[in-house]
């Protein structure tokens, strides 16, 4: 009985790994998406990835382009990006995701992004926190 206990438990804990990651490589393709378009000034393209908060405050593309350009500029136009940590709350409905950005001046940036699964089943862009990365030698 222990047995088939524990491959019961193993197989629901592998399911939910497999699950995770899935969810994982949608958010980072999503991410991905988003940031090409910004690179090819893709408006509409780069609006379709946000939720629909974002597209209360932001209620048309070149207000959203706008908001992007002046305060994530390193999103906008990056130099070199890396996915890092990412995480999932609520069984998935909630995914945060790192990105190591290298802008176009060598500034080193860290950007967390949230997504939320949206009741279509696609997850959105709820937000984004930037921040500069600072050398930490003394």
């Amino acid at each position: 009985m222990r047995i088939v206990t524990f491959l019961v438990f193993g197989l629901l804990l592998w399911s939910g790994l497999a699950h995770a990651e899935d969810n994982s490589k949608i958010v980072q393709g999503i991410i991905k998406q988003q940031i090409e378009a910004f690179r090819s000034d893709d408006g509409e393209t780069a609006y379709s990835f946000a939720a629909p908060g974002i597209k209360n405050a932001f209620p048309d593309t070149q207000r959203f382009m706008e908001m992007v350009k002046n305060s994530y500029e390193p999103i906008y136009r990056p130099g070199n990006l890396t996915f890092g940590r990412n995480a999932s709350e609520d069984d998935g409905r909630l995914m945060m995701q790192e990105l190591l950005i290298t802008d176009r001046k060598g500034d080193s940036w860290q950007a967390v992004y949230i997504l939320a699964r949206q009741d279509d089943g696609n997850y959105r862009i709820t937000g984004v926190r930037l921040a500069p990365i600072r050398d930490s030698a003394i």
